[in-house]
C-alpha cells in the first residue's frame, strides 16, 4: 500500500514525554527476535543522525527564530533517541550488543545493495558489506572465547558467521574512501540508501568509539574494538561521500525528516513485537509533524515547495528485514566470491593485484599494521584456533572463497597481497 507522509495529517501539539515514558521496559535479550534488535539499533542511529544534523544546522545559521524552531524538533528527536537506547537491557553485555550491531550492518547493507540502481552506491554497499561481515566473524570468535556464547544463537541462525575480507586488509589511505556524490536528480531510493547507511555506520562508529574502552573481559577485546572502530570511521567517510551535497540546509532538513518517516513506516510495517510496534507508530506520527515543520520552514525561508526537493513523496520500496531472510545469504556469498580481493582505489575499486607497489594503500596498510601477528583482528582468530584447534563459524555450506575455507589458519593476505588469488588452485595450495 502506497504511503505519502506529505499527505498525512501532522501532529500539531508539541509532544514531550516524562521520565517514566522515556524509560521503557527493556527487551528480553534471550527471547526477542534478532530482527527487532536490528530495527532498534537502526532507529537509534537514525535519531542520533537527526539531532546531530540539527545541532550542526543551528551552528550555521544566525537567525534565532529558525534556531528556536530547530531546538524544538531537536529536543523531540533527543527524547526519541533516549527511549530507543534504553530498550537495551542492562544485562546484555557490550559484546552481545556488538553482535547485533554487526548483524544489522550485514543484513541492512545486503538488503539495500540488492535493490540499489545507482552503480556508485551499489559498489560502495557491496564493498563495505564484506568488511562488516568479517567484523561479525571476529567479534563472534571473541564472544565464544571470552563468554562461551555462540553468536549463531544471537543472530537467530539467519546470518552466516565466517571470514569476509580480512579486517587486516581493510586499513586504507583516507583519500580512497571518498567517492562521487549523488546528484539532485538521482533516484530517491539511492538518496535514502546513502543517508540510512551513513546513519547506521555512524551509530556503530560512535558505539565502538565510546564503549570499546569499557570492555573489561580481556585486553585483546579492547584492542579489537579499537581496530574495528577505525574501520567504521572509514565506512562513514565512504558512505557520507555518496550523499547528494548540493542541497541547502533547509532542503537537507526536509530530506532528513522524510528519511525518518520512511524508516519508521518501514519498521512499523515489518515489526512483529506489538509493544515495539507501538513505539514505531508513535514516533512515526511525530516525525510526520517534523516533516510538515520542515515543509513550512522551506517555504518561509527559501520560497520552495517540498516537491522541488522530493518530486514524488510516495515512499519507494520499504526496508524489510523479514524479506531479507529470503535472499541475503545467497547474495552475500555471491559478493564474497566475486569481490573479496578488491580494495578501494581512488573513486573506484580495483583487485589488489593490480594496485601499484608504491601506492598509498600499501604504504598506509604496512604503517598501521606493522607485523601482522600483532594486529588484534588476526590475534583473536589465531588465539582461538590455538585453543580450540579451529575457528568458530556458523555457515550453511562450504565457504564460497577457497582460501577462506581452512579453519585452522587465519588468512591475512586476501585484499592486501598482490600475489593472492581467490580460485580453487589457491585454496588447494593453502590446504
Amino acid at each position: 500500500m502506497s504511503f505519502n507522509p506529505f499527505n498525512e495529517k501532522s501532529e500539531k501539539t508539541i509532544a514531550f514525554e516524562n521520565w517514566k515514558q522515556l524509560y521503557p521496559k527493556a527487551y528480553d535479550k534471550n527471547a526477542t527476535d534478532p530482527k527487532t534488535k536490528m530495527r532498534i539499533i537502526l532507529m537509534n542511529g537514525t535519531e542520533f543522525e537527526a539531532q546531530w544534523f540539527l545541532h550542526n544546522m543551528a551552528r550555521h545559521t544566525a537567525d534565532n527564530d529558525l534556531r528556536r524552531e530547530l531546538a524544538v524538533i531537536r529536543r523531540q528527536e533527543q527524547q526519541e533517541q533516549k527511549k530507543l537506547s534504553y530498550l537495551k537491557p542492562k544485562e546484555e553485555s557490550i559484546l552481545e550488543t556488538t553482535i547485533a550491531y554487526e548483524q544489522l550492518a550485514v543484513e541492512l547493507t545486503a538488503l539495500m545493495a540488492r535493490c540499489e540502481k545507482d552503480p556508485t552506491v551499489k559498489k560502495a554497499l557491496d564493498f563495505a558489506l564484506l568488511e562488516d561481515f568479517d567484523h561479525l566473524y571476529r567479534y563472534a570468535d571473541l564472544l565464544e572465547m571470552d563468554y562461551g556464547i555462540h553468536a549463531e544463537t544471537l543472530v537467530g541462525r539467519k546470518t552466516e558467521i565466517m571470514p569476509g575480507r580480512p579486517t587486516v586488509s581493510e586499513h586504507r589511505f583516507p583519500v580512497d574512501d571518498i567517492k562521487k556524490p549523488l546528484m539532485k536528480n538521482s533516484p530517491l531510493l539511492s538518496k535514502l540508501h546513502s543517508m540510512i547507511i551513513t546513519a547506521a555506520e555512524q551509530q556503530t562508529m560512535n558505539f565502538y568509539m565510546n564503549c570499546g574502552t569499557f570492555y573489561d573481559i580481556s585486553e585483546l577485546g579492547r584492542k579489537l574494538f579499537l581496530e574495528i572502530g577505525m574501520i567504521e570511521e572509514q565506512h562513514v567517510s565512504l558512505y557520507e561521500s555518496l550523499q547528494e551535497a548540493e542541497s541547502t540546509w533547509l532542503e537537507c532538513l526536509l530530506m532528513h525528516e522524510y528519511t525518518e518517516c520512511y524508516l519508521y513506516y518501514s519498521m512499523l510495517s515489518d515489526e512483529s513485537d506489538e509493544r515495539i510496534k507501538n513505539i514505531w507508530s508513535e514516533h512515526l506520527l511525530r516525525e510526520i509533524g517534523h516533516l510538515h515543520t520542515a515543509v513550512r520552514l522551506l517555504e518561509k525561508y527559501e520560497n520552495k515547495h517540498w516537491s522541488e526537493v522530493i518530486p514524488d513523496g510516495t515512499f519507494p520500496e520499504l526496508i524489510s528485514f523479514s524479506e531479507a531472510e529470503v535472499g541475503n545469504m545467497e547474495y552475500i556469498r555471491k559478493v564474497l566470491k566475486n569481490t573479496v580481493n578488491l580494495t578501494a582505489a581512488g573513486e573506484n575499486y580495483a583487485d589488489v593485484s593490480s594496485v601499484p607497489n608504491d601506492s598509498e594503500f600499501f604504504k598506509y596498510n604496512r604503517k598501521v599494521n606493522g607485523a601482522v601477528n600483532n594486529v588484534a583482528s588476526h590475534k583473536v582468530i589465531d588465539r582461538y584456533i590455538a585453543e580450540a584447534g579451529e575457528d568458530y563459524r556458523f555457515q550453511v555450506s562450504a565457504h564460497p572463497v577457497p582460501p577462506l575455507r581452512d579453519r585452522t589458519s587465519d588468512n591475512t593476505e586476501l585484499g592486501r597481497s598482490k600475489s593472492t588469488e581467490c580460485g580453487e588452485s589457491q585454496g588447494k595450495k593453502q590446504k
